[in-house]
């Protein structure tokens, strides 16, 4: 498990941290998943937007850039019927429980413990 935090804030936003960065794991996501626990989350890159067919859970997604900086915060995306765009220059998405993202915001800073490869 890896460890995201924001540097802009100094807090951490998951200790439970995936990556999902071969073809099958980001095409799999989070799909038939139950929850998607406190602390919890998955990265997924390349990635420059989502959808939530097949999700039984909202959440929130945290896109960045090359630079792992945030581009864009979508907070509670809808179940089944969501989608979320990561704007310009968005290389890469978090997938986290609803709430976890209260406190970012684009343009923040973000990293990855271990460092994301690639």
């Amino acid at each position: 498990m890896a460890v995201l935090r924001n540097v802009t804030t100094g807090e951490t936003i998951a200790d439970g941290l995936e990556y999902a960065t071969g073809v099958v794991a980001r095409t799999r996501g989070l799909m038939m998943r139950r929850e998607l626990g406190p602390g919890s989350g998955l990265m997924i890159q390349p990635c420059g937007s989502i959808h939530m067919m097949f999700m039984r859970f909202p959440i929130d997604a945290v896109f960045y850039d090359k630079e792992q900086r945030v581009t864009k915060v979508a907070r509670g995306v809808r179940k089944w019927t969501g989608m979320a765009f990561g704007g310009r220059g968005a290389k890469g998405v978090v997938e986290l429980p609803v709430g976890a993202a209260a406190k970012v915001e684009a343009g923040h800073q973000l990293a990855f413990d271990p460092p994301i490869k690639g």
